[in-house]
């Protein structure tokens, strides 16, 4: 496939999502129920706004809850086809022994920020769910951005990023509690120069029929466009990091997702669907949709 910049907005936006041995059902499945839920339109059930492809290491991967899910590509294809998804997303479950081992998808995690650093003209998103965040935090991924993850483990998130801070490969993380889900490098509409490019200003709210943010592939028409020089110089080169807290929160971010890669209303719509609550989370520097 070939490198691009952003979907267009009627094609489905490409999905990974990393599959670990005992991996955490709900981490996994709430998201995907989220994403394959999505229209662009929601009169017409054929415009799928996501397409999902599992990654593992086996065919067959066992969830810690005793369900198995089939894998529709190995890891090695995973990084052999990184280059043509526009989000990665990584569940919790068994993070201890995957931490120890340094297994997948911690290599995997890497490798989709290196593609994010050295390309920063594409628009690519990096979510976690629960302890997921814990595999962002060993990878270095982390650095100087927010984070959350399940209540239970914000100690050991903390540890994680303060060993990176100990060893000087990184900064300090700002680790939140209680967040359902926590947004670095949100996306903006570019005003003059001397702007801080990492805030969406309030008077810029409403401006659009939909919540879609400067740069997102649902976006088009701009008077103006994104510098990428700016996006460069962002944390990871623009890559959109996202941790959501523990378990069900996954639907959250997911909903959060689709609200700036569609629009707040297909959001929405998968929300009422779902007969689902949607609880907003913390969006750094910037203003949640």
């Amino acid at each position: 496939m070939a490198s691009k910049t952003s979907a267009v907005a009627d094609e489905p936006i490409e999905v990974l999502i990393a599959l670990h041995d005992k991996f955490d059902l709900m981490d996994f499945a709430g998201p995907l129920e989220v994403l394959t839920t999505a229209l662009h339109d929601a009169k017409d059930p054929s415009s799928k706004a996501f397409d999902v492809t599992i990654a593992a290491g086996e065919p067959k991967v066992l969830s810690e809850q005793g369900v198995i899910i089939g894998s529709q590509c190995s890891w090695k294809e995973a990084h052999e086809r990184l280059n043509d998804f526009d989000v990665l997303i990584v569940i919790g479950g068994n993070s201890a022994a995957i931490l120890e081992k340094k297994a997948e998808p911690l290599n995997l995690i890497t490798a989709y920020a290196e593609l994010q650093k050295n390309d920063p003209s594409r628009e690519r998103t990096l979510l976690s769910v629960c302890t997921g965040s814990l595999f962002l935090a060993k990878a270095g991924i982390l650095s100087g951005l927010s984070a959350t993850t399940h209540p239970d483990f914000i100690t050991t998130l903390e540890i994680l990023c303060s060993r990176v801070v100990i060893e000087g490969k990184g900064d300090h993380t700002d680790v939140i509690e209680d967040a359902r889900y926590v947004v670095n490098n949100l996306r903006f509409e570019l005003g003059d120069e001397d702007e801080n490019p990492y805030v969406r200003r309030k008077s810029d709210a409403g401006r659009r029929p939909s919540n879609a943010r400067k740069g997102s592939m649902s976006f088009k028409g701009a008077s103006r466009r994104e510098s990428i020089a700016r996006r460069a110089a962002m944390r990871l080169g623009g890559l959109r990091v996202i941790t959501a807290g523990g378990v069900s929160s996954g639907v959250d971010a997911a909903l959060y997702l689709v609200s700036i890669l569609v629009d707040e209303e297909s959001a929405n719509e998968v929300a009422r669907f779902m007969q689902w609550t949607w609880t907003k989370g913390v969006v750094v520097d910037g203003l949640d949709v």
